[in-house]
């Protein structure tokens, strides 16, 4: 891929050229994050996506009326008892 140069307006903002745009499936609003390397400057949208799909978890748990508290909890309790299924020997 041939490097192109970009130039920082203003505002400090670039505009993401449309082909990478439609590469990684980039719309407006979409968020990504940027992360320092020992290569220059990286930007992430999959990381973002990651945290969009954590929300919409959270949300669908919220109108089920389970907090995020009570899902950990039971996932430690489940966690437990497939390692005594599994592990635990018995002592009798």
């Amino acid at each position: 891929m041939a490097k192109k140069s970009y130039v920082i307006q203003e505002n400090g903002q670039v505009t993401l050229p449309r082909e990478f745009r439609e590469r990684y499936g980039l719309k407006k609003g979409d968020m990504v994050v940027f992360k320092e390397t020992e290569d220059g400057l990286l930007i992430d949208a999959r990381e973002t996506l990651a945290l969009k799909l954590l929300g919409e978890i959270g949300d669908v748990l919220k109108s089920r009326g389970i907090s995020l508290e009570e899902m950990i909890e039971s996932g430690r309790e489940i966690r437990q008892e497939i390692y005594q299924e599994k592990y635990a020997r018995d002592t009798e």
